[in-house]
This record gives C-alpha cells, sequence and structure tokens, in this order.
C-alpha cells in the first residue's frame, strides 16, 4: 500500500501561520489538489470552513486538525512531536451532514449542507412562530420562541449544547431537536429523534415575524419554510488521536461543570 500523500490547510491567523512554518520541514507536503488526506490548522470554525469547501468542490477526503484556535473541539491537540506515527495511528470517524432545504418569503429556493447544526432564529424583536411537522405528521402546530435548531451529533456539543440540548454520542444515529428561549409551549425541551427522520419547520406569519435559517455559518433571512434531513449521499471522515478521540470528548463532555 502507497503512504498518504498530505496536504497542510492553514488559517490565515498568525498563530496557524507560524505554526505551519514548523510543519513544513517534517512532511513531504502536496497541494491539496493532489492530496488523499490533509492536516488543517486552525479553529473549529477554520475547520467547519473547510469540510464545507470540500463538500462544495466534491473534494472529500480525511481531515486531521490541530488547535490554533479557542475551543477546538473538533480538533487535535497542537504539538509537533512524532507527527508522522501519530498520522498513521489516527482514528477516522464518519460524520454525515444535514442537508438544509430553504425557501424564503419571495419563493426563492436554498439547498445548502450543515455539520454541527441548522436554526432558525428570529430576525427582530417579536417572537418566532413556528409549525414543527415530522415525516409529513404536524407535531407541533405553534412552538413560539426565539427559534429553534437540528443538530447532529458531531454539532450537539455546540450551540445545541448551550440551548440546553442533549450530547448525543457520535454513533447513536440521532438528532436534537432543541427549542431556543422557548415562550409557548414553556415547559418544552426539545425532542430526540432518529436520523432517518426529516424535519420540516414552517414560519407562521414570516412578513411579520421574520425568521432567518443558518446551516453552521451560511445563512438565509426571511424564510418561510425549511426542510431539513441527514444528506445520506455525502459523508466526511475526521481523524483523531486514539487518546483524544471525538467519541471520548462527546462522552466526557457530560461531566463538565
Amino acid at each position: 500500500m502507497s503512504e498518504a500523500k498530505w496536504a497542510l490547510i492553514v488559517s490565515p491567523t498568525q498563530p496557524a501561520q507560524e505554526a505551519a512554518e514548523k510543519l513544513k520541514p517534517l512532511i513531504d507536503w502536496v497541494p491539496e489538489e493532489e492530496a488523499d488526506k490533509a492536516v488543517v490548522l486552525g479553529g473549529d470554525g477554520f475547520m467547519l470552513q473547510t469540510l464545507h469547501q470540500m463538500l462544495n468542490r466534491r473534494n472529500i477526503m480525511p481531515v486531521y486538525g490541530m488547535n490554533l484556535g479557542t475551543v477546538g473541539f473538533l480538533m487535535n491537540n497542537w504539538h509537533m512531536d512524532d507527527l508522522s506515527e501519530r498520522l498513521r495511528k489516527a482514528r477516522a470517524f464518519k460524520v454525515k451532514p444535514l442537508k438544509m432545504e430553504v425557501e424564503t418569503i419571495s419563493g426563492a429556493k436554498f439547498t445548502l449542507p450543515a455539520i454541527n447544526e441548522v436554526s432558525l432564529l428570529r430576525e427582530t424583536r417579536q417572537t418566532a412562530k413556528l409549525e414543527i411537522e415530522i415525516n409529513g405528521r404536524i407535531m407541533m402546530e405553534e412552538l413560539v420562541c426565539d427559534g429553534v435548531l437540528i443538530a447532529t451529533p458531531a454539532g450537539s456539543t455546540a450551540y445545541n449544547l448551550s440551548a440546553n440540548g442533549p450530547i448525543l454520542p457520535l454513533t447513536c444515529n440521532l438528532l436534537a431537536l432543541t427549542p431556543i428561549s422557548p415562550f409557548r409551549p414553556r415547559r418544552w425541551k426539545g425532542a430526540i429523534l432518529p436520523d432517518k427522520m426529516e424535519i420540516t419547520i414552517r414560519v407562521l406569519n414570516p412578513e411579520k415575524r421574520p425568521v432567518s435559517a443558518v446551516g453552521d455559518q451560511q445563512e438565509v433571512r426571511d424564510v418561510s419554510c425549511v426542510k431539513v434531513a441527514i444528506d445520506r449521499a455525502q459523508s466526511l471522515t475526521m481523524l483523531f488521536d486514539p487518546e483524544h478521540a471525538l467519541d471520548d470528548r462527546i462522552a466526557m463532555e457530560q461531566f463538565v461543570v
């Protein structure tokens, strides 16, 4: 078996650029278009940006991130020791993105991917009023809230956790449907759904109570309807040090106080 060809993808931030200069002599890096795997230097935001670019270009390769940002939940720790050996031993985790189909008040339609979550958020001081449908069945006729989000297991420790949503194990084949500051019904805490289900959210009175839809870092404003489901035609592979694996980190996050 031939050795992997590695590309180095670097955030424009100064710490990432300085780290890249230190790594360049350690491996025979190749241009991204010639590589079959990549090391990504930056933070979680840059990693999501890189993965989205791969989805858009259909040049999807396994990625090994090293944290030179703030949180770095999707990244391995930054250090230079035994890099080639660490890359060889890294564990692979498959992550399936969400597909968000959006229709706006004007009738415009968009299809966007989301790796962490899809969130619907009120655009003005007025609360959003949303209808929630699961697999063609209306489950909630009216949710009055600041918004709602649908999170993957990989994204369940991000915005979803801040909104008091559940942490999902990486291999659980579930999605978290989590309200953001629900006003009515006030005690509704959300739902955990099998990831084979399609979630449709309609905005009630969208002209008076406008809502935006955000797939990770991509926003569509003034939406009228959003459909969300796992995109089974796409798959991303993330690589982690065995002692720093994503499934372990997700499990341990439940004990952080």
